[in-house]
């Protein structure tokens, strides 16, 4: 009879599959959309006599709003996420598929920071409302949430070049529809969420919880931000200094962020049985290791190398989103707004100080710095609070 109860109340565990997959696969959308601007930029030089001072401004324009996510956040828990998560598809969609229309550099601007906002808008509350549909699986629709905007955003140059050469860059404004569609459906699908009623002493202890919680999580994001970038942003220029042809180059990369989804999809799911904090304890460990495993092997052994750092490494993002989620209840959205400001900003910085690095001492020695600065994040592992330390002080 015991063994029957567990069985059961495993199997009850409050994950709803299907409200969580189209909220998934409205990432996936979305994110497709979002990622339009960059294969596009060569036509809208053209078509605009852009330079490349101009052209390179745009995906700043974009990116701008995401200031604003704790705001938005804010906003999203006062009233409703699934009004934000509902109409974000049909808006960024429409917004870049008209591109093409934009009369001049400075519309063009205007156009790209209301996608931004779109963009922030379906970003900051969306993993809120993701978390409330998982019941005690929140790290495996984390993991599911974060792999279907990978996928968008891999996915989406290749459907915007398709439909400018098949209808022109004037002609994409047609793709809107299936933005439009998307937000149908989610409406549609999460209509019957209720609006959560916040307590009373939300606001009295929102602050010393995000204290408590994102002094930690900062630390951990900021010493990440540096093998991040360099593994992301330098790989393939540090693999062709290395002597690779520019079609290896891109392949490496490519090895290791492939390797990245596939430890988003599994490392929510494992943080939800043996806890986030050993999750991060691992990684942290072990992704700084590889990256030194990797600078110091040659020929075929980089594959499999370049498949464990890529695990380990990019696969954390789905463990974050869940340990934001599980200290915040009543604020989901506020808080993951704040996150994702963190995170902009530790990338920002890491792009910037690696860059700089890189051109005054090479990437050799940056990549090493990096790996090494990587285990300076064990800190804010030990200190972050246990599972369910949160709700005890609170």
């Amino acid at each position: 009879m015991q063994k029957d109860t567990q069985i059961q109340t495993q199997a009850d565990d409050g994950f709803q599959e299907k409200k969580v997959f189209v909220i998934v696969a409205g990432h996936f959308i979305h994110d497709s959309y979002s990622a339009f601007l960059a294969p596009l930029l060569p036509l809208l030089i053209e078509k605009l006599s852009l330079t490349l001072t101009m052209a390179g401004s745009l995906s700043a324009f974009m990116q701008a709003p995401a200031l604003l996510n704790p705001i938005i956040g804010r906003l999203a828990d006062k009233s409703s996420v699934r009004y934000f998560v509902v109409a974000a598809p049909a808006v960024t969609g429409t917004l870049m598929s008209v591109m093409g229309v934009a009369p001049n550099y400075y519309a063009l601007a205007i156009l790209l920071v209301i996608t931004g906002v779109s963009v922030s808008a379906f970003h900051a509350p969306a993993p809120a409302m993701v978390a409330r549909a998982s019941g005690k699986r929140v790290g495996k629709a984390m993991g599911w949430f974060m792999a279907g905007g990978e996928l968008g955003r891999t996915l989406g140059p290749i459907i915007a070049v398709w439909a400018a050469t098949t209808w022109t860059l004037e002609g994409m404004a047609r793709m809107a529809i299936i933005g439009w569609i998307a937000s149908f459906i989610l409406y549609w699908r999460l209509k019957d969420i209720p609006v959560q009623k916040k307590k009373e002493d939300t606001e009295r202890n929102l602050l010393p919880k995000m204290w408590a919680v994102f002094l930690p999580l900062g630390i951990i994001i900021l010493f990440r931000a540096f093998m991040t970038v360099s593994m992301t942003t330098y790989l393939p220029t540090f693999m062709n200094m290395k002597g690779a042809n520019l079609w290896l180059a891109g392949a490496a990369l490519s090895i290791m962020e492939s390797a990245g989804v596939a430890g988003a999809l599994l490392s929510g799911a494992i943080s939800d049985r043996i806890g986030r904090k050993s999750v991060f304890l691992i990684a942290s460990i072990t992704a700084p290791l590889f990256m030194l495993a990797f600078l110091n092997v040659r020929g075929w052994l980089l594959v499999p190398v370049l498949l464990l750092l890529g695990f380990t490494s990019l696969s954390v993002g789905p463990v974050i989103l869940a340990l934001v989620q599980d200290h915040f209840p009543d604020d989901r959205a506020a808080a993951n707004g704040f996150f994702m400001l963190l995170s902009l900003l530790a990338r920002s910085l890491g792009a910037l100080v690696v860059g700089f690095a890189g051109d005054q001492f090479g990437l050799d020695k940056v990549f090493l710095w990096s790996a090494l600065i990587a285990f300076l994040v064990l800190p804010g592992v030990f200190m972050l609070p246990e599972e369910g330390q949160m709700e005890l002080s609170s």
